[in-house]
């Protein structure tokens, strides 16, 4: 068993990529194989499958096979470097249940549906624009009330969750917790940023922290605050509870593949984001009868719901790695720059899914975290880009270094394919007259993060529309002035140069 860690009430098992298996009632999982003519305490096997059954081994991810016997715990499930060994990575999952998912009535669309959910980005969907975009954070309204399904909206996206490759970028606001309902996500993995809740003590240290998220899984529950992440993954069903009061934040799925950890290259075998911070649930389940139960279950971008008489969290014990998992972002280990210039931002990328082409990736989730800035005779901020990725960029909290105005905590900003961004007129002019330009600054109160990806958004027209756009958001730059000067006066006048004949 993988080492566990504990918050009140709620027990985690530690490690990205490892094979875990966990038990509500001792003596549930059947030893020895995973589907016996009889399961102990007359539950039922049943197999959640990540990839296809004849996946590579080095690809295959189920939650099913535990480690050889050779292999133990979470010291077993990563190699020299710290990262998870490939032959591990199986991602398939058995669950013991007292009853089985297929339990349930037909599925029919979902009334009402949500219609602000995108799952094919084409000409009928949404629209392409290669304008610089930014939105204000949205207040959650106390009404009309909204769970996460409701509160979920697409704001950008490619590819086809039909045709197995793609994204989406969402955000949510809800205002009540789902009762009498599960969702389940049949299109690919939702990671969830939450960005606001409301404000409780620590029990152990007496800090205050920010309750976001409860979320009750199949494999158990965890508790996601701000500052942290969930990765939910296909297929998974779970329900999120609002345990004190509303909640909004930034949602990506990807179609077709999953997260991991990114390669650390000549970085070595420590930083970044590691292995054994990533928390995963311990088995809990329930057992009520639950007549009208819910199933939401979304497929194609579209909505579907059928009933059953039970909670489908009646897990009683489960194995493998196919899991949900957090991870607090504080945690990271971030890399910089010790002497000159400014380093790319993809050294700070906490989770990737990769394409098929190396070092390109469908979906990087990187952070700016609090860091120490030292490089001398630099533009410490972000540099003016221009990128061959797309990127989409929120704010959990504080003031985002290259935006002094205008970036708000819960807001968001697109910036597309070969459009060009970087600092705003204020930040450049503040950062190019500091005195102390050279001197170590500790960047503190702040996380912003970004999804980074190599396919070319589309844009949802209520996105666009959105009373929370800014459309002045172009005006941050217009302030930029020329600082272009020459020693012979020429500045301007078309002078040629050293070099070209006259």
């Amino acid at each position: 068993m993988a080492m566990e860690e504990q918050e009140p009430e709620l027990r985690y098992l530690s490690g990205l990529g490892n094979t875990f298996s966990s038990e509500a009632v001792p003596g549930s999982l059947p030893a020895g194989q995973n589907s016996p003519l009889v399961c102990p305490l007359g539950l039922y096997a049943e197999q959640l499958s990540g990839t296809s059954f004849t996946t590579p081994r080095a690809r295959n991810l189920r939650t099913s096979v535990p480690p050889p016997p050779s292999l133990s715990s979470a010291a077993s499930s990563v190699n020299a470097q710290g990262r998870p060994w490939l032959l591990l990575a199986l991602i398939r999952r058995w669950l013991y249940r007292i009853k089985p998912s297929v339990t349930h009535e037909p599925f029919h669309p979902r009334e009402p549906t949500n219609g602000r959910l995108v799952g094919e980005f084409d000409r009928t969907t949404t629209v392409a624009t290669p304008t610089q975009l930014r939105w204000r954070p949205a207040d959650v309204p106390p009404e009309p009330l909204l769970d996460f399904i409701d509160g979920l909206y697409t704001v950008c996206g490619a590819g086809s969750s039909f045709l197995r490759h793609g994204y989406a970028i969402h955000m949510y606001a809800a205002n009540k917790s789902m009762d009498g309902c599960a969702f389940c996500n049949a299109d690919g993995d939702f990671l969830i940023v939450p960005q606001q809740g409301t404000i409780s003590p620590l029990l152990s240290t007496g800090e205050n922290r920010q309750e976001g998220l409860l979320i009750t899984t199949e494999c158990g529950k965890m508790l996601v605050s701000p500052g942290e992440i969930v990765v939910i993954p296909q297929g998974f069903r779970f329900a999120v509870d609002l345990p004190d009061g509303p909640s909004r934040g930034y949602v990506s799925e990807i179609f077709g593949t999953h997260f991991q950890l990114p390669d650390l290259g000549p970085i070595g075998a420590n930083g970044l984001a590691a292995p054994r911070d990533f928390l995963s649930p311990t088995a809990w389940f329930e057992q009520a009868h639950r007549p009208g139960y819910i199933i939401v279950q979304k497929y194609g971008g579209e909505l579907f719901t059928a009933t059953q008489d039970f909670s489908p969290f009646n897990v009683v014990a489960w194995h493998g790695n196919y899991v949900p998992y957090k991870y607090d972002l504080s945690k990271f280990c971030p890399f910089n720059t010790v002497l000159f210039d400014h380093g790319d931002p993809s050294v700070n990328t906490v989770l990737t899914a990769p394409t098929d082409k190396p070092g390109v990736a469908l979906l990087d989730f990187v952070i700016f975290p609090p860091r120490w800035l030292v490089a001398e005779n630099t533009f410490r901020p972000p540099y003016y880009h221009r990128n061959c990725m797309s990127e989409f960029m929120g704010l959990i909290y504080g003031i985002y270094e290259a935006k002094a105005d205008g970036f708000l905590p819960g807001g968001a900003s697109l910036h597309s394919c070969m459009t060009p961004h970087g600092p705003d007129t204020k930040t450049y002019e503040a950062t190019i007259s500091r005195a102390d330009a050279n001197e170590p600054f500790r960047l503190s109160g702040t996380l912003a993060f970004m999804f980074e990806s190599a396919l070319i958004p589309r844009v949802c027209r209520w996105a666009l529309d959105s009373p929370s756009r800014d459309p002045d958001y172009y005006r941050c730059w217009i302030g930029l002035k020329s600082h272009f000067s020459h020693d012979n006066g020429t500045a301007g006048n078309g002078h040629a140069g050293q070099n070209e004949k006259e």
